[in-house]
């Protein structure tokens, strides 16, 4: 942050090879926190309607969190938004690692790329020089070589590089950003974007201390959040297993998406979970990124198998979709397959997502059991098979032969191809659904379906319905006043739960902090991110105020969707989920029914302040929020429309 508290904007126009700042002042971070807040403000600013994704026109915001790089446990994060290739919408990304830090510590809080270059180009910003390089050398290079070869080019060891791989330079949609190796930006096509620019890679360096405001203070409530962390059961779970542990909870609970999301159990889960990477002697160790006390991140090696291949990782995400999705019982072939995904900058939930698809499409006789591999020879499409997964990710990342037709994602894949295969393209506004099955959890099936991203769960991730801690089930009581609604397959009260989760969401980006502290565990509570907040800049913000500058980021962005001609029309979730009940020994009528949705979509419009037959803030909400620019994007009579 600006030793003022306030925020430096870094803007770049590739185009022209030229820059210039731009400054928001304390009380802008107050309405807006900073980060991912006033990314989103920007994207609503400097992107209209309409404007291409992979245009020259499109813009990309890359926004470490406002306590990005200083001491408070966790603040390492950095949140990419832009126009998704894959969903022509509003997209956010968050990664984590080093990158974040390194730009803050070269003293730009927030960097806006603008324009496209006319041949590959890396830029590389210092605390004393914003340079645009020649990436010629490095296109073609998959993320661990270009990573290596800028480092060793730069002659900069400790140089924190965010870059694209094959996937993205070939505008795959399913193609992500990838920083300090296997750290991304993975969801809606984001690499893509930056592919369609010639950007390759963005290397950061510095050395400019942060200065807080009130550093007693800061030091003071960082400790406490960091005693908190220690304290909490689930945050030393993380610690000891990473997010891939929770594999074997969720497969008990019946809920573990297995075969494209038509069953919810999978015989030997443990053999591709957290507990089995920790006790066969597939962790190699454990890493934190910047500030984080919490070290859920995994870094595994192949034990016999594709002997030699190792990457972070991988997460829950990447064993649920490759693991119970392809029905990959081997550790090692998940492992493999999580490689190539980070050193390809591929989004391995929809790459595995489309690789699904594909498999019950060739099951099913919509497509050939073999297909064209692009070199000649063919794949055959086959639940299990290793070597299919694998090549088929490979040809994703080139577009070679059939790869070309899933390298745009199940929607496109779907509509190529024809007949029924629509119905088992699980995704929803275009965005390949995240590993939770929404029909076992009414919270996230509303969280999904509103989400302006897609069906994902790093937008509003309301893990307290599952009541799994006492801090989870406390803050339900506190939410519904009877914790007895901490209970997934119940629809009662969820909208309310949805609302609070998206609005510490939007908090814990624009801070920079992990959700695995704030939306996981509890751990870090909105109270203290606001004295966080607050000891940083010197601005007092109470805790009611971080919720209301919550509210301006989800309705900026909600804004951005509607400007676009998406509404209550689009807060689906996948057909699958919606038309065919999940198999359950609990005797649960497991489905996310037309009749469920439309009720507690109908309530949480309510709470937001949302038409209810369109899903659109209603003018007088925006105006409430402060957000007339946006109200006059929308409604050219503001004080007229529906209030």
């Amino acid at each position: 942050m600006s030793s003022n508290g306030g925020v430096t904007v870094l803007h770049v126009d590739l185009s022209e090879r030229s820059t210039y700042i731009e400054r928001f002042a304390l009380p802008d971070v107050a309405r807006l926190l900073g980060g991912r807040g006033l990314a989103s403000h920007i994207l609503f600013r400097d992107m209209g309607k309409g404007v291409d994704p992979l245009g020259a026109e499109a813009v990309l915001v890359f926004a470490p969190g406002h306590l990005t790089g200083t001491c408070a446990p966790t603040a390492g994060r950095t949140t990419v938004v832009g126009k998704s290739p894959a969903t022509g919408l509003f997209m956010k990304s968050s990664m984590g690692g080093h990158w974040g830090a390194g730009l803050k510590f070269a003293g730009y809080d927030i960097l806006v790329v603008h324009g496209a270059a006319s041949q590959p180009t890396y830029l590389l910003v210092t605390d004393t020089a914003v340079q645009f390089g020649d990436a010629s050398q490095y296109w073609g290079l998959d993320v661990r070589e270009t990573s290596r070869e800028m480092a060793k080019q730069l002659a900069m060891p400790d140089v924190d590089i965010a870059c694209i791989g094959p996937s993205g330079e070939n505008k795959v949609k399913v193609a992500g950003i990838m920083c300090t190796y296997y750290h991304a930006a993975a969801r809606g096509g984001l690499g893509a974007a930056m592919g369609a620019k010639n950007l390759k890679a963005i290397a950061v360096r510095g050395r400019t201390p942060i200065k807080v405001a009130e550093p007693g203070r800061f030091w003071d409530v960082s400790e406490e959040a960091r005693k908190r962390i220690a304290a909490t059961g689930r945050c030393k779970f993380y610690g000891q297993y990473g997010t891939a542990g929770v594999v074997v909870g969720t497969n008990e609970m019946e809920a573990f998406p297995v075969q494209n999301f038509r069953r919810g159990y999978m015989e030997n889960a443990y053999q591709i979970s957290g507990q089995c990477l920790t006790d066969r002697g597939y962790l190699v160790r454990r890493e934190s990124c910047f500030a984080c006390p919490i070290s859920c991140k995994r870094y595994s090696a192949t034990r016999a198998r594709y002997s030699g291949s190792e990457a972070g990782g991988p997460e829950y995400e990447t064993l649920a979709a490759f693991g119970a999705g392809c029905l990959l019982e081997d550790m090692d072939a998940n492992l493999r397959a999580n490689e190539l995904c980070n050193i390809l900058g591929l989004d391995s939930i929809s790459t595995a997502s489309v690789i699904q698809w594909a498999f019950e499409s060739a099951e099913r006789g919509v497509v050939p059991e073999h297909v064209d591999d692009g070199s000649g020879g063919h794949v055959r499409l086959a639940w299990g098979d290793a070597d299919a997964v694998l090549a088929l990710i490979e040809m994703i990342a080139h577009r070679k032969g059939f790869g070309d037709v899933l390298a745009d994602g199940v929607r496109s894949a779907a509509r190529r191809v024809g007949g029924d295969s629509w119905k088992w393209a699980v995704e929803a506004k275009g965005l390949e659904q995240s590993r939770v099955e929404t029909r076992m959890a009414k919270a996230y099936a509303l969280a999904f379906a509103t989400n302006p991203r897609g069906p994902d769960h790093l937008y509003g991730q309301p893990m307290a319905e599952f009541g799994f801690s006492p801090e989870a089930r406390e803050l339900v009581r506190k939410l519904t006043g009877d914790v007895k609604f901490a209970n997934p397959v119940i629809t009662e009260h969820k909208p309310e739960l949805v609302a609070w989760h998206e609005e510490c969401f939007a908090m814990t980006d624009s801070l920079g902090l992990c959700s695995r502290a704030t939306l996981s565990t509890y751990a870090i509570t909105p109270g203290m991110m606001a004295e966080m907040l607050s000891a940083a800049t010197g601005f007092e913000v109470d805790e009611q105020e971080m919720h209301e500058a919550a509210r301006r980021i989800i309705n900026l962005e909600r804004a951005f969707n509607a400007r676009e001609g998406a509404g209550r029309k689009d807060d689906r979730l996948p057909w699958r989920l919606m038309h065919e009940e999940l198999p359950n020994s609990r005797g649960i009528k497991a489905v996310n029914s037309e009749e469920e949705l439309g009720a507690m979509l109908d309530e949480y419009y309510d709470i937001r302040g949302w038409d209810r037959e369109t899903g659109v803030p209603k003018a007088s909400t925006l105006l409430s929020l402060g957000l007339e620019e946006v109200a006059s994007a929308l409604y050219s009579e503001p004080g007229k429309q529906r209030m």
